[in-house]
């Protein structure tokens, strides 16, 4: 009887294999490996046009003594993270709790939030370099003539804004999909209570909402991190690479310059994964930390 049980096991977790081995083989080509040969390559000097030449760990210190990755792609990166990230969370709440509550057309209002989210981010881009072009409709509407895309001074913001308005849909679901899990019950406790809705909101909802607070906010800091086509659709990581990040700095050594730089661009490429890794242990501990605070 054990026999036959044992072989039954193996028998399902054979057949539970098969059928994820298409997802399983590609995650192992295109990630695993993918992401092995870029931290080897991130020890070699390798420009496409001769073989990987093991340098050790000059490639790093080359990426940290370039002056367009301190000066201009980690700082817009990180503005990009603090500005973005924030905002984008708590409209998508707001969004989110008014979407919950008994209205009229909601539905409608789910689906028109959530459009955006669904649509080409190279399309999206495309509609808000109209949009914001010296002749567009925002500058129409506001009697203005501005470049706001080739100004240094907004053509940050205007990505930032972009991002904003095509994220907040999808992180509006999610916490949807939270507030709508937690049990009415509780807050017809706290009414008997005599507790407010503003009470309710932050004593109620928001500790309830830590995990998807933290889902919400972690995904929200890797996409951050991690923009790209934004930038190389609509401007390149200019003017005076006032757009740069550190994604498009990757790109723009591996594959733009004259003189490619593919060991730079893979150092690089660690260097971000290591600090996005750093940032969500961070903001784990800082989420676990508030929550137990607010508990004791």
């Amino acid at each position: 009887m054990a026999a036959s049980g044992n072989a039954r096991k193996l028998s399902e977790a054979i057949t539970g294999y098969l059928f994820i081995s298409p997802w399983l083989i590609l995650f192992i080509i295109f990630s695993l490996i993918s992401l092995g040969y870029a931290v080897y390559l991130s020890f070699t000097s390798y420009n496409l046009l001769k073989p990987p030449q093991f340098i050790g760990l000059e490639s790093y210190r080359r990426v940290l003594e370039e002056d367009l990755f301190l000066q201009k792609a980690l700082p817009n990166t990180f503005k990009y993270v603090l500005i973005v990230v924030p905002i984008q969370t708590i409209l998508s709440l707001v969004l989110a709790f008014a979407m919950d509550q008994k209205l009229r057309f909601r539905r409608f209002f789910r689906t028109v939030f959530y459009l955006p989210s669904v649509t080409s981010s190279v399309v999206i881009s495309l509609i808000f370099i109209w949009i914001f072009a010296p002749q567009g409709i925002f500058n129409q509407i506001m009697g203005l003539s501005v470049n706001w895309l080739d100004d240094p001074r907004t053509a940050f913001y205007v990505i930032m804004g972009m991002n904003i308005f095509t994220t907040s849909g999808t992180l509006m679901l999610i916490f949807l999909a939270g507030l709508q899990d937690i049990s009415p019950s509780i807050y017809e406790a706290a009414q008997i209570d005599g507790a407010n809705g503003v009470q309710q909101f932050f004593y109620i909802t928001i500790p309830m909402l830590r995990p998807v607070i933290f889902f919400v906010v972690t995904v929200g800091v890797i996409g951050c991190f991690q923009v790209f086509d934004q930038i190389y659709v609509m401007t390149a990581g200019g003017p005076l690479d006032s757009t740069t990040t550190i994604t498009y700095l990757i790109y723009k050594w591996a594959f733009r310059d004259t003189t490619i730089k593919m060991g730079q661009a893979s150092a690089l490429a660690v260097i971000l994964t290591l600090i996005i890794l750093g940032v969500t242990i961070l903001q784990r501990r800082i989420i676990e930390g508030s929550g137990s605070s607010a508990e004791r």
